[in-house]
């Protein structure tokens, strides 16, 4: 299953990752270590703005011709900012590697950000913030984290508030490009049947001319959570809450552990324990998982679930039941077994999607400077103990050290 990954390093200290693959598309991506995390407090949202700013002219394209470039012959062009990195991709034919590339530099390197297309894109995030607004569901989310991550850039929402995107101004955007868009903040990824040489060649040919920043982070690390508790009054039909914690960070031993905890508590799969004991056997919920995301310092862990106001409570009380188990109750052999079976047949599937293995490529660079062959990431998932699951059970599902947030009419 697995094939040999090529990875090398450009002068400009620009790191290429590829995946060989047959058939006639290829996928690849540009990925910057940069997201809502670097920014200044007084430029909230400037990350995602100069997402969808890039997209609006260069110093040789339009933006009309930008969007033609790649829709013209049938592929994808699309790009995503997060709190750690944003990143531009495309999906094409084969035979358009080199136009791709072409593209996905020359938006990073060469935008020119038009003063015009900066104000119509703040006020389409402006809606983009609206519709958002009208999503209890989406919107807990992000308030949940703003008060785990209380007074840290962690905490800040992707897309910004209006105040301060509206007084951002064009030279904090050329600024933030400056500073981050380059050298080692910079990986190239991609998936076809490119050969080495080609791959190689192209890669010196439209990389090289990025900067050679290093990749030397000056992020504020996250060290002060502390338990939370609020019930936001919400004209909403369900009452929809967030029940969590910090969890391990991208370099911890517990990572893996977590990952297959997580996933057999609500996971997405129908028989996680969530889903049995509180879906399946009382009805009484319909959106109901729990989720675990690792950042580079720090991590987060939640459960969310929407419910009639009614079975609220009942719903919290079928929660903390399920965590006593886990905290209390070693996992045996076969649970266990079953657990890892499920995690392992779950990552298979989705390494079927070809752009989200290039897009997994390009963060685990950054992070680790490498990527696993699939076979060592199912070793290391192989080697979790039950042990190990039970002790990271009591640190991260401590009663009294959860916080929680819900947005209902009581």
């Amino acid at each position: 299953m697995d094939k040999e990954l090529i990875h090398f390093e450009l002068n400009n200290g620009v790191r290429v990752i590829h995946s060989p693959a047959k058939g006639k598309i290829v996928h690849c991506a540009l990925m910057i270590n940069a997201g809502t995390r670097d920014e200044e407090e007084e430029n909230t949202g400037i990350a995602h703005l100069i997402e969808h700013c890039i997209f609006k002219g260069t110093r040789t394209k339009s933006s009309l011709a930008i969007l033609n470039r790649i829709d013209s012959v049938g592929g994808e062009l699309n790009a995503y900012t997060t709190k750690e990195e944003t990143c531009v991709y495309v999906s094409c034919g084969l035979e358009y590697f080199e136009r791709a590339l072409e593209l996905l530099t020359d938006i990073v390197l060469n935008s020119t950000f038009p003063e015009k297309e900066i104000i119509k894109e703040k006020e389409v995030i402006c809606d983009e913030i609206h519709s958002y607004l009208d999503s209890p569901a989406e919107q807990i989310h992000d308030d949940f984290e703003a008060l785990v991550f209380k007074d840290h850039p962690l905490g800040r929402n992707i897309l910004g508030d209006e105040k301060r995107l509206k007084a951002v101004k064009r030279n904090a955007l050329t600024k933030f490009v400056s500073k981050h868009y380059g050298g080692r903040k910079i990986v190239f990824s991609s998936s076809g049947n490119i050969s080495p040489l080609k791959l190689k060649q192209l890669s010196a040919k439209y990389l090289s001319p990025f900067g050679n920043q290093t990749d030397g982070m000056d992020r504020k690390p996250f060290s002060s959570y502390k338990k939370i508790h609020a019930i936001v009054k919400k004209d909403t039909f369900q009452t929809h809450c967030l029940l969590g914690t910090v969890a391990y960070d991208s370099q911890h031993k517990h990572r893996i552990p977590m990952i297959l905890l997580n996933n057999l508590l609500g996971g997405p799969a129908m028989n996680s324990r969530l889903n049995l004991a509180i879906r399946e056997k009382f009805g009484i919920t319909y959106n109901l998982d729990s989720s675990y995301v690792s950042y580079a310092d720090t991590g987060i862990f939640n459960i969310y679930f929407g419910t009639d106001p009614s079975n609220m409570d009942q719903t919290l009380l079928l929660i903390h039941r399920e965590l006593k188990k886990l905290r209390s109750r070693k996992l045996t052999e076969l649970q266990i077994q079953s657990a890892k079976e499920q995690l392992i047949g779950q990552v298979a599937l989705s390494q079927e999607s070809r752009i989200g293995a290039v897009l997994n490529n390009a963060k685990n660079i950054f992070l680790f400077g490498n990527v696993d062959s699939f076979s060592t990431w199912i070793n290391k998932v192989r080697k979790v103990s039950a042990s190990q699951v039970l002790e990271i059970a009591n640190e991260v599902f401590e009663e009294k050290e959860l916080s929680m947030l819900a947005f209902s009419k009581k």
